[in-house]
């Protein structure tokens, strides 16, 4: 098997402004753990299901806050 294979050509983004409650639900939507961050047209990082629940949720943050504070 080729990483190709294992990989989609659909790839959807979040911004930086999006809420984690916005990125949760595309990770739903798409049944994945990570999405890639992006402004503009640059990779700006990455936010995990983990980093939602350990940086955000345990936190005490709530679902509005921006994807870019986690």
């Amino acid at each position: 098997m080729q990483v190709k294979d294992a990989m989609t050509a659909d790839v959807e983004l979040a911004s930086p402004t999006q809420t984690i409650r916005q990125a949760a639900l595309l990770m739903g939507k798409l049944d994945c753990g990570a999405l890639p961050v992006a402004e503009k047209d640059s990779l700006v990082g990455m936010i995990t299901a983990g980093d939602i629940v350990v940086r955000a949720i345990a936190a005490g943050r709530g679902p509005r806050t921006q994807v870019r504070e986690v």
